[in-house]
């Protein structure tokens, strides 16, 4: 079976947030920005979807659904979406869960809120590693807790845990809860299984809990295979995994996210706080996805592969002083251009009026950004040649 990720489907008119949504996310909707194309040729690289058609079992399963012409409350009441996103786990990851553990949310960035409210008591502080997803920090001072951070070091060209300072930042008195994103955004770290261990057994020493935001879990490079931290503590109730079908499948639109949830009482304290209603073509896209999109997906991971390795290729030709690895993991290229901006400069902007091209700069990012920028590569490969290309006339001109 063939897919056709080279297509260039338009997105104009359907409230994409990638498109239309750009100012008002990275510049507070008021900034007077000087463009250097037409708005309908700016490039968006930014948001973390994909510029691809979602898999057909998943539009199949959506259009079966739309048949039925009631649209009413619906519940995860059956075990449809267990049995196909447990399958998947056991199929891709080696890893099982008990039905009841399975919880279900908007998303990953609700259960965060959520997670953070349940399990922090006032004055407890959440640790991250850093540079680290927005939503990480919003998630902890939008319920009054302090954001602790453990500084990622870079060796040869590759993100490492500073395992001294973790152990030392877990060991404060007012750390509780450890948000833990694997694979790690935006560096792209898949982290070993020495890695996850270590960092578990650090955590529950000190009575530090763990939720593991594993969205990226099935984004990793051909050959790799993703290793669920709760899999190597399969007695513990101290970890909650989030996934979701929205990275995997393109479907974030769907708001629809898996918790897995061990602990018997903060399941009960999750279901008397989250009524468990969900969109019935969400239900349908996940389901149909988990079932029937597996193909899809190893050829998905093929393309962004080659596109990863296309980035890599033209930055080494046209930016020799650009800082690039292929990431092990996600469709999300973290470029550090340090060298051609010493002093710092807000790259969100730069790129989009020097070169049309939406994008995030370092900035966006939960401290340690620097002058780095992160690239969503997840389109059509001409898009992706045209928008490096703008990025590289931008830094020569």
């Amino acid at each position: 079976m063939t897919f056709d990720f080279d297509r260039i489907i338009p997105r104009t008119a359907t409230n994409a947030v990638a498109e239309d949504g750009f100012e008002n996310y990275l510049f507070g909707g008021d900034v007077d920005l000087s463009l250097p194309v037409p708005r309908s040729e700016l490039i968006s690289m930014w948001v973390a979807d994909m510029q691809f058609a979602a898999p057909q079992p998943a539009l199949d399963a959506m259009t079966e659904r739309l048949s039925h012409p009631i649209f009413g409350y619906t519940m995860n009441m059956g075990d449809e979406l267990y049995d196909a996103f447990h399958g998947w786990c056991v199929e891709r990851y080696g890893w099982r869960f008990e039905r009841d553990a399975m919880q279900v949310s908007l998303g990953v960035i609700p259960a965060l809120y959520a997670l953070a409210e349940y399990w922090c008591a006032p004055g407890d502080k959440i640790l991250t590693l850093t540079p680290a997803y927005g939503y990480f920090q919003r998630a902890s001072l939008q319920t009054g807790h302090e954001l602790a951070t453990s500084a990622l070091v870079l060796k040869d060209g590759r993100y490492e845990i500073d395992f001294a300072d973790f152990e030392a930042k877990v060991k404060d008195a007012s750390v509780t809860l450890f948000f833990l994103c694997h694979p790690h955004n935006p560096t792209g770290r898949a982290w070993t299984e020495y890695e996850l261990r270590r960092m578990g057994e650090i955590c529950f020493a000190n009575g530090v809990r763990i939720v593991s935001d594993e969205i990226h879990a099935d984004l990793l490079r051909q050959g790799r295979r993703h290793l669920p931290l709760a899999k190597l503590f399969p007695t513990s109730k101290d970890i909650v995994t989030c996934m979701a079908v929205s990275k995997t499948f393109n479907l974030a639109g769907m708001m629809l996210a898996t918790v897995i949830i061990p602990d018997p009482s903060l399941r009960e304290q999750w279901r008397k706080r989250h009524y468990p209603f969900v969109n019935p073509i969400s239900l349908a896209a996940a389901v149909g996805a988990y079932n029937n999109g597996g193909s899809w997906l190893d050829a998905l991971r093929t393309y962004l592969d080659e596109n990863l390795q296309m980035v890599a290729a033209f930055l080494g030709q046209n930016l020799p002083k650009a800082r690039f690895a292929i990431p092990e993991a996600t469709y999300l290229a973290w470029i550090d251009l340090s060298p051609y901006f010493p002093q710092p400069i807000n790259l969100t902007r730069f790129f989009v009026e020097k070169a049309g091209v939406v994008l995030e700069g370092g900035d966006m990012f939960v401290s340690d950004g620097g002058s780095h920028i992160r690239l969503n590569i997840a389109c059509p490969r001409a898009v992706l040649s045209s928008a490096i290309k703008r990025i590289h006339r931008a830094l020569t001109a």
